[in-house]
């Protein structure tokens, strides 16, 4: 058994009750550890805001969540009414219902931004790919507890939004009628589809992400936070503290220094709240505050702005756009094989293997390929670290015209996003399959050309000014 600490002779209460606790759970451990002793780069600038904001948002998430289970009711006759009981009744109920769902649009906006200095500052490589991986779970625990909770309202858009998405995992070749069937829990989006989802909003895959980002922090505390400059400051220590010389105790600094971030936040959270929390249709949509009538399909069904990028690649997948597929897996076969350099062995390889996911290709229809890329759209973000094989971590010493390049990524991922909004035509399928290629070539290509280019020399230690 450990040695128990014991408090100074005449020691205040207050002291003597910590080291009470202390010796029974590491509370002061674990401050020191993940606070007053961790020590984060002095160089962080404002992208570092948007880590502690999303865990800000997933607090009030859960806060404003328990409360509204209160008064929900998931049934499918009386989930709409309740709905509306919480927001004419409730004491209070309408700012509740209105910080949740304007949550749910505020969570995603920080874990965008997140994931976008993540990407910017390569906060991916090396040593810092489990935190990477983490934050790609959690974003698709997010994707999962966002499309479940966007049912619940039990409105037009939530039901029919619903019946879309889940009849997309009928296209899945052999299985995915009886998928389909199993989410639903019945034939058509009902009662059993409601409980269900409710069930998963409510416990399981909170209790999945809470975990996720339990282990994300860890991970991060683990091997340290990342800095604009990509330098590692454990690299140059103190030789007689063994405290990194350009690093700041993260308490009291940074919490502090996160409370700026906090404020404003909470100033545009709440004047959404307050003065637009439909946000012009794209928070909450009107269609939404219409009863859920399996009789009447709206005009057009299109799901919530932040899934919209994905819904776009899945719709710009059509017979054309397969045969396209087709065509560059066969000449990417060819010149692999003409300019590649490969043995006889690998030859044969790539020629069978080119053959057989054409075959795949023309077997299966475009609606299942689709599905497929706006699987793989999300997915493609976990081998990030690998993919990206430059020299050094941070877009500021890399060639400039990589800065160019992530700014085509971000406009062409806002092109989607609203694409995806409005309904089909020949001009936006067209560009969304522009797009969607340029997404995908941007990630899977990326082993070539972060290669490429004149890069800065990077500099021993963090460039730091305050501010």
């Amino acid at each position: 058994m450990a040695e128990f600490k014991q408090a100074p002779a005449g020691a205040p209460m207050a002291q003597q009750l910590m080291t009470w606790v202390d010796n029974r759970f590491p509370a002061t451990k674990l401050y020191t550890e993940h606070l007053s002793e961790y020590y984060a780069p002095k160089a962080q600038n404002f992208w570092y805001f948007f880590g502690s904001l999303a865990l800000l948002v997933l607090v009030m998430q859960i806060i404003t969540g328990i409360f509204l289970v209160m008064h929900y009711k998931p049934d499918a006759a009386l989930a709409f009414a309740s709905v509306e009981y919480i927001m004419r009744d409730v004491p209070w109920g309408w700012l509740i219902r209105y910080m949740h769902s304007t949550g749910a649009s505020a969570f995603f906006i920080v874990v965008y931004l997140h994931m976008w200095r993540g990407m910017i500052y390569g906060s991916y490589q090396k040593p810092r790919e489990l935190i990477w991986i983490f934050g790609c779970a959690i974003f698709l625990c997010l994707m999962a507890e966002a499309f479940m909770g966007y049912l619940l309202p039990w409105g037009q858009m939530s039901y029919w939004g619903a019946q879309v998405i889940i009849n997309l995992f009928a296209a899945i070749p052999f299985i995915g009628e009886d998928l389909s069937l199993l989410i639903r829990g019945d034939y058509v989006v009902g009662d059993a589809t409601l409980n269900r989802f409710f069930s998963f909003h409510v416990i399981a895959v909170p209790l999945v992400l809470l975990g996720l980002v339990v282990a994300h922090i860890i991970a991060l505390h683990e091997v340290g936070s990342n800095n604009p400059d990509g330098v590692e400051i454990k690299a140059k220590k103190d030789p007689k503290t063994g405290i990194p010389l350009d690093g700041i105790p993260f308490h009291p600094y940074y919490t502090i220094h996160d409370l700026i971030g906090i404020s404003v936040f909470l100033l545009i959270f709440s004047a959404i709240i307050f003065f637009a929390p439909e946000m012009g249709g794209y928070f909450l949509e009107y269609n939404n505050f219409i009863p859920a009538d399996p009789l009447q399909t709206p005009a057009h069904i299109a799901p919530v702005w932040y899934f919209t990028p994905y819904y776009s690649m899945l719709r710009a997948v059509t017979d054309p756009m397969v045969n396209v597929f087709a065509a560059v897996v066969a000449l990417a076969a060819v010149l692999a094989v003409l300019k590649g350099g490969l043995a006889g062995k690998w030859k044969v390889a790539v020629l069978v293997g080119a053959v057989a996911v054409i075959a795949a290709l023309k077997l299966f229809d475009a609606k299942f390929w689709g599905v497929v890329v706006m699987g793989v759209a999300v997915m493609v973000l976990i081998p990030l670290p690998w993919l990206d094989r430059s020299p050094v971590k941070s877009i500021r010493y890399r060639p400039s015209w990589n800065k160019i390049l992530y700014g085509i990524f971000v406009v062409n991922f806002f092109v989607l996003g609203y694409l995806g909004m409005k309904p089909p035509s020949a001009v936006g399928t067209l560009i969304s399959q522009v797009g969607t290629m340029f997404y995908f070539g941007f990630f899977l290509l990326m082993p070539w050309w972060s290669r490429i280019g004149e890069f800065k020399a990077v500099p021993d230690r963090v460039t730091f000014k305050p501010h």
